[in-house]
This record gives C-alpha cells, structure tokens and sequence, in this order.
C-alpha cells in the first residue's frame, strides 16, 4: 500500500468515525424523546482496484421492528375505543347513584314512597302533602337530569368526531407532504431518518382514531390502508367528511337525518361494526352518538313511560276525567304510547299540585281534578298513589326487562344493566391497557441503550485515535524521505 492510499484510507477511517460519533451522541442525547428511533449506520469497506481504499457509510438506518410498530398501534387503537365507552358508561352509573346516596334513583324512589306513606298516616297535614309534592319533584328532576345527561355525552361524542376528523385530514396530508419530503431527501443522497421519526408520529396519531397497515413503498414512501383494506394513504391522502351538530336530542337519530355520517373522499362510509373505522376512538364516539347512549335513554325512557302510566290509569283519580294526565305528565299533558322517544326529558309532575303553577298540595289528598278541598282525613287517594308505585306489572316499553316488577324493580334492573356494561368494559379496558403497556416495553426495549451506546463510543474513539496514529505515522515517514 502506497503512503497515498493509507492516508487516504484513513482519512476516510476519521470521516466515518466522526459521523458514527455524531450517531451515538443523537441517540443518546434522545434517548427519553417519545417517537424517536434508535440510528444505526451500515458501514463497509471501500475497493478500488482490488485494494482496499478504506471506508464509507452506506446508510443510516431507524432499527424499528414493523411488527411491534403495528401492534402497539392495534393495542392503543383497541384501549381508545374502549376507554371511551367505559367513560360514558361510568358517567352515566354515577348519575343513578349508589342505592346508599341521598341523591340516588333509588332512594329517590324510596323517599317518595316514604313521604306517600306518611302523608297517608296524617292526610290533613299540609306539611306532609307538601313532602309528597318535593320527592315526587325531585325524583322528576333526576330522570330528567339522567336524559340530559346521555344527550350532553351524545353531543360531546358529535364534537369529539368532529375534532377527530379534523386532526385525521391534518395528519393524513402531512404524511403525504412528509412522503414527498423523504423521497426528495433520499434522492438527493441526505439523511432521511428525523422526517421518518415525524412521520411515525402523525401515523401513531392516525392510528389511534383509526386501526391502520403501514406499507413500504419504493422511495422510502410508506402507504397507509385502514384494517378492511380501504385506502387512506397511497400515494395522495384520502379525505373524511363530517358535519357536527350544535346540540343533539333524543329524538335525532343518523338514520333519520338530524345527524352527520361519515364520507371518505366525498362517499358515505359505514361507522358500525366491522367497518373501515372499527375499533378506534373515532368507532367508538360513533357507537356512544348512535348506539349505546340511546338505548341508555331508551332505558331511562322506559322507565318514566311506566312512571306515567302507573299513575294515568283508569280508575285511579275519579276526579279525572278519561284520557286526562295523572300526577306525572308528558309536558303537562296525556302520554300517548307512540311518542314515548324522549319521553324522561319532558317528564313534569303535574301542575294541580303544584302550588307555584296555581295547584295546590291538598289535591294529592282530595283527586288532582278535585275544584274545591275534601275531608282532612281521606287517605283514599294517597293510598292508591302508593299502591299504583309499587304494585307489580309488566312494563309497557320494550327497553325494560320482562316479568313484573315495581317501579323501583324496574329502576334498579335498568341501573345493573348499566352496571354489567360498565364492568364488562371496563375489564374489555384493563385488557387493552396491560396488552399496549406490555408492548410499548417491548418498543422500549429496542431503543436506546445509553450504557451500549457509550460502549460504541469508547470503541469509535478508538478508531478514531487509530486513523490519526497512521496519518500520524505517514507524515513523519513523509518528512524523513524529505530530508534525505
């Protein structure tokens, strides 16, 4: 080897040391920055003319292992859509309460029943008739709090989408800018791994909303397809379409128009079950907007159209005349059984008893139709009250159980209904929350390793001392053969 060679040879030995250098110090500077992939340089030896002409860096490569990318990803897909669900559902099992809690359903139930009995025991106190009138009020109050509350999650789950929608078009077009940015960059011979980390960070966000395959393409494109095939990147970046609703009620549904399905690139898409968007956060406000809060209301529903009905049958106020509402109306009015959708929403107690109405208390003892007030000690009327809240009978709504029950029967086989849903999820969430944990170790795993990225550094140094001994070594070799 001529004195040329070798000092090219190791000049090229410096160059490469000092890049590899520049690559462990990268990764360990970034060793705690969320997204980032390890770098790690192929290097090989350089041959011209059947020597050795020293080294070169072929690439720089993110040490990523696809299969625990996309698994991570399924798993943190799989734990949004569920932790969604549960959400609502705890929220709304903390609105019926603990059958201990003052403010429950159930003792709700429970108080009106007390107060009933205890007017019933001294008739002539006003004092009594107007504890009847407020827990009959306050137990009102908590179905129509309970149904606000399922139509304020339904809205929220509609802006939610909205949002969701919004951030999947922005990312979607930035992974198509930054596969152009990358096919440029490698083109022209430059480093491409920081755009790559960049783009796994939109395609993890991406991919949370919405299960997604990452594919390779040529150039170090990737394309993304949704987990039934459908194409939401593949050269250009496909489009969703939504429009939010302000406020939803419970009589909106998707099938019936109020409210906006979802399109990709300008087509209406399904958002059930096994469509392209299935089991991601964007699914999962879908099913909370268009399937599990409304049979929660369809619930709550239910139980206010036996409420009504319990105290609008015949024969229980023959001061009423047929046909008039009872103590629990439908917006002051007669319930009729073909508009029992939204019924726990407008459900009132009726205004002859109410005293800031123009009723009066005394109409809970004498008949709701009742002009002028009857005997202080007739309990007739109260007594048959209770009896109409606690006899047993089959509910008229298809939301609630079969078999006879009393109301309170009713509001409790509603609210554990509510409470095995809400289990069931919840254990549905542990599950995906230990699998993505379990997985983002592994990902761990496979990342920086400060204590072997400073034993490569102790080792580059070294080589680094090795090519400056030679070129060392030949320029003194160099000044003695001048000097001869």
């Amino acid at each position: 080897m001529s004195l040329t060679s070798a000092i090219g040879s190791a000049l090229t030995g410096l160059s490469v040391s000092s890049r590899l250098a520049d690559l462990v110090s990268t990764n360990i500077a970034n060793a705690a920055t969320p997204g980032y992939v390890r770098r790690e340089a192929q290097v090989s030896s350089v041959v011209l003319g059947g020597q050795g002409a020293g080294v070169t860096i072929d690439s720089v490569s993110r040490d990523v292992s696809t299969y625990l990318l996309n698994e991570r990803r399924g798993s943190e897909a799989a734990l949004a859509d569920q932790d969604t669900r549960a959400t609502f559902l705890a929220r709304i099992e903390q609105g019926f309460g603990l059958s201990s809690d003052s403010g429950s359903l159930s003792a709700l139930i429970a108080d009106f029943d007390t107060a009933l009995i205890a007017a019933a025991g001294r008739p002539e106190s006003e004092s009594q008739l107007g504890d009847v009138f407020t827990a009959a009020s306050r137990l009102v109050e908590k179905i129509n709090q309970l149904s606000d509350a399922v139509q304020d999650a339904r809205t929220e789950a509609d802006a939610t989408i909205a949002g969701e929608v919004d951030q999947l078009n922005s990312a979607l077009q930035q992974v198509e800018d930054l596969n152009g940015k990358i096919r440029a960059t490698q083109a022209a011979g430059r480093d491409t791994t920081s755009l790559e980390d960049l783009r796994q960070r939109q395609i993890d966000q991406i991919a949370s909303i919405v299960p997604l395959r990452q594919i390779p393409r040529d150039d170090g494109v990737v394309a993304l397809y949704a987990q039934n095939g459908a194409p939401l990147i593949d050269g250009r970046a496909s489009v969703f379409g939504f429009t939010p609703t302000r406020a939803i009620t419970p009589e909106m549904t998707l099938a019936g128009g109020p409210l906006s399905g979802l399109t990709l690139n300008g087509r209406a898409i399904s958002t059930g079950d096994g469509s392209l968007i299935a089991g991601g956060s964007l699914a999962a406000n879908f099913a909370l907007r268009d399937s599990l809060a409304p049979e929660v209301q369809a619930g709550l529903d239910g139980l206010a159209r036996d409420l009504v009905e319990r105290f609008q049958e015949g024969g229980l106020d023959p001061t009423l005349p047929m046909g008039a509402p009872g103590l629990f109306t439908d917006l002051g009015a007669a319930f009729t059984a073909a508009d029992d959708v939204g019924l726990a929403a407008r459900l009132q107690i009726s205004a002859t008893v109410d005293p800031a109405q123009g009723g009066a208390y005394w109409r809970l003892r004498d008949g709701l139709g009742a002009t002028l007030p009857g005997p202080s000690g007739e309990t007739g009327f109260l007594t048959g009250l209770r009896d109409a809240l606690t006899a047993t009978r089959s509910a008229s709504s298809g939301a609630l159980a079969a078999g006879q029950r009393s109301f309170a029967g009713f509001a409790t086989e509603v609210a554990s209904v509510l409470s095995r849903q809400r289990v069931t999820t919840e254990e549905a969430v542990s599950f995906a929350q230990a699998r993505a944990s379990a997985l983002q170790e592994q990902e761990l795993a496979r990342g920086v390793d400060s204590d072997q990225e400073l034993q490569k550094l102790l080792l580059i140094e070294k080589a680094f001392a090795a090519n400056a001994r030679v070129i060392q070594v030949v320029d003194n070799m160099l000044n003695d053969l001048l000097e001869i």
